[in-house]
Order: structure tokens, then C-alpha cells, then sequence
């Protein structure tokens, strides 16, 4: 059995890879630089509404992240999570289908066209760029078409979808919760190490899983007594959260994840290998376009309606960038699904704290542009130093 110690992480820092660490150290200095210029940025009500602001476009985020895994890009995804909102809408509002059924419709639209854009992509061999920035247009145009001439659809206030955003978890749900995450988690580390252990691989050592352990015990049950403060643990992190782990764990435990990897690392090796590299590619598309209907269904529940706008604006670029600043590289390859929860957390408050410090909309662009800039260099220097 080798333990795999300190010198382990140093010489991977010294190659290059940093992983979740600057992210880290950004969102510690924003909260130090906005929380010292405006009090209210670190407030229970402000951080709730943070979270309440960042579930929809992180959804979207975690769909690109599974293209940009392959070296692809989805530049659709906007439009299709607003489409989706909008045959949701239209099924449920003008028809009277139930909810639940019209969200599973506007679900499997979403799946659909992720899966037009596969075949288009590996079948007549168009590049992303282009299969998926004609969606963008072509999708656009079919919402506006669908939504007529009086261009907004309001959701019932009272009804079940637009109540995914207003339900908030009593006190001891949001506790229990914490416990089983932190109880599976460490059981999950436990186990895993035995594995390990009994195959005589390498493995951590055990104070390093305990201090793992002991750290999301600490930020969960912090992320709960903060918001907790204010109306509670809102459902729509409950979901986010839900995808974001689900994903990972097929990503880092399943053939199809260790696939997706292969494939972003090197294609060519990966079909030798005989991995069906044109299903995965198919895939990745299916599952960036399904969430992006997920993103828009969580972006109509909390607008408790849908327009023209759906989908448009910047959320696309912000959901880009959210998952190249949270450390999925642009290259394929290397990427987690955390990378949607910490960098849509950067985007949103860095957006957050200019907008309580009254600052023009030009400077965040300016500054979120900054942010991605150096989150794409510091990737590309991570693969120099691999490459060394």
C-alpha cells in the first residue's frame, strides 16, 4: 500500500495543477473586498437571494461543461432552455396540462434538440461552433414564433411551478439533509479506501479524509445557519445541488464518465481503445441541451413567467464562463461539475456586490471578462506544466 501524502500534492501544484484553489481564493476575496465596501453584500437576505440567482444559469452551466469535456461547444443553450420554458409554459397555461407532465414535455424537447445537434455534429460533420450557434438563432426565432403576438405568458403565482422557487426547507429537513450528505460522503471516502487499499493501490491518508470530511461538515452546516437566518434553505439549491452531485458521481464512477474523459483527452486513442467515440459525442449534446431545459424551467419558476427575453440576454456567456472560471478547461479533458457551483458563485457575486455598490453594468462586464480572461490562463499554463 503507498500513501499518497503531502509530496503528492506539491508535485501536482508544480505541474500545473492548481484545481479548485483559485477559485476559492477569488470568492474569499470577494466576499472580503464587497463585504468590507457594502455590509448588506454578507447579510443572510442578500446571500439567499444570491443562491435563488444563480441556480438557473448554473444549471445551463453544468450542460456546457459536459461539451466542453469533449473539446465542443454548445452555443445554443440559451435558446434552448428558453424554448423549453416556453413550450412548458404554453402547455401548461394555454392547454391546462399538468405541470408536472408539461415539465417532462418541454424536458424531452430539450433532450431532442441536444440530440439533433449529436447527429449533425458527428453524422455530417459540421464543427460545434456552427451546428450550435445556428440554434442559437433558429431556436430563438421558433420561441418567438411560439409565443405570439402578445409576447409574455405569466405563470400562476400559486401554481406548482412557479412555487419551485418559493418553497424553502423547514429547519430540521435542512439539517437532516446536511447529515446524510456528510454521512455518505465520509462512507463513500471510507469505502473507497478499502478498495483501494485491498487492490494495493495507492491511497490518501486518513487524516486527509477526515479533514475532508470535517470541512463540508462545517460549510454545509454554515451554508444552513446562513440562510436559515433569512426564510431557510430554498428548494432551487436543493435541485442544483442535487444535479451537480448526481453528475459528478457518473462522471467519476460510471464507464460512460471515464468515456467522456477519454474521448475529451484524445479522441483518437479513445476510439482505438474501442470506445464508441461518436455515441459519446452524441451524448454530451443530449445532456447540455436537456439541462439547458432544466436552467430554463428553473429560470420561468422564478420569473413565474416567460417572454421574448427568455434564454437571451447574457446568461449563454455567463453560463460559459461559470464553467471555465470554476476550472473546466476549454482544451477537453479535465473538468468536474463543481466547476458550474463555484464559478456561477464568482459571476453572480461579483454581479451581486457591483450592483448593491451601484456600480454601471459596462464595469462588470468589464471585470467578469477580467475574471474569465485569467481563469483561461491560468488552464492554458495548468496544461504547459502537465506537458512538461
Amino acid at each position: 500500500m503507498t500513501v499518497l501524502g503531502m509530496p503528492y500534492k506539491l508535485d501536482r501544484l508544480r505541474q500545473g495543477d492548481l484545481g479548485a484553489w483559485p477559485v476559492v481564493g477569488g470568492l474569499i476575496a470577494i466576499a472580503v473586498v464587497f463585504g468590507s465596501l457594502n455590509e448588506h453584500f454578507l447579510s443572510p437576505e442578500n446571500l439567499t437571494n444570491l443562491v435563488l440567482q444563480m441556480a438557473a444559469t448554473g444549471t445551463i452551466a453544468l450542460g456546457i461543461i459536459m461539451v466542453l469535456l469533449l473539446g465542443e461547444i454548445d452555443l445554443s443553450a440559451g435558446s434552448v432552455s428558453g424554448l423549453c420554458a416556453v413550450v412548458m409554459t404554453i402547455l401548461s397555461v394555454r392547454h391546462g396540462w399538468n405541470p408536472v407532465l408539461a415539465i417532462v414535455v418541454a424536458v424531452l424537447v430539450g433532450s431532442a434538440v441536444g440530440l439533433l445537434h449529436g447527429v449533425m455534429h458527428t453524422r455530417l460533420y459540421m464543427p460545434s461552433f456552427v451546428v450550435t450557434l445556428a440554434g442559437l438563432i433558429g431556436w430563438q426565432g421558433l420561441l418567438i414564433y411560439l409565443l405570439g403576438q402578445g409576447g409574455t405568458i405569466n405563470l400562476p403565482f400559486d401554481g406548482f411551478i412557479a412555487g419551485l422557487s418559493d418553497t424553502w426547507l423547514p429547519p430540521w429537513l435542512a439539517w437532516l439533509l446536511v447529515a446524510v450528505l456528510v454521512g455518505a460522503y465520509a462512507a463513500a471516502g471510507v469505502i473507497t479506501r478499502r478498495l483501494r487499499v485491498a487492490a494495493g493501490l495507492p491511497v490518501k491518508p486518513s487524516h486527509w479524509i477526515a479533514l475532508r470530511i470535517g470541512g463540508l461538515a462545517v460549510l454545509l452546516a454554515g451554508a444552513v445557519v446562513v440562510l436559515s437566518a433569512d426564510r431557510g434553505v430554498p428548494l432551487l439549491l436543493v435541485i442544483f445541488g442535487a444535479l451537480v452531485i448526481g453528475l459528478d458521481l457518473v462522471l467519476r464512477h460510471t464507464a460512460f464518465g471515464r468515456w467522456m474523459y477519454a474521448v475529451g483527452g484524445n479522441a483518437e486513442a479513445a476510439r482505438r481503445a474501442g470506445i464508441n467515440v461518436t455515441r459519446i459525442r452524441v451524448l454530451a449534446f443530449v445532456l447540455s441541451s436537456t439541462l439547458a431545459a432544466f436552467g430554463g424551467i428553473l429560470a420561468a419558476s422564478r420569473l413565474a413567467a416567460v417572454n421574448q427575453s427568455s434564454g437571451g440576454s447574457d446568461i449563454l456567456l455567463m453560463a460559459i464562463a461559470a464553467a471555465v472560471i470554476g476550472g473546466t478547461s476549454l482544451f477537453g479533458g479535465r473538468g468536474r461539475t463543481y466547476a458550474a457551483l463555484l464559478g456561477i458563485l464568482v459571476i453572480q457575486s461579483i454581479t451581486n456586490g457591483m450592483l448593491l455598490l451601484n456600480v454601471d453594468s459596462s464595469v462588470r462586464f468589464m471585470v467578469t471578462a477580467a475574471v474569465l480572461a485569467l481563469a483561461v490562463a491560468i488552464d492554458s499554463l495548468a496544461r504547459r506544466g502537465s506537458a512538461r
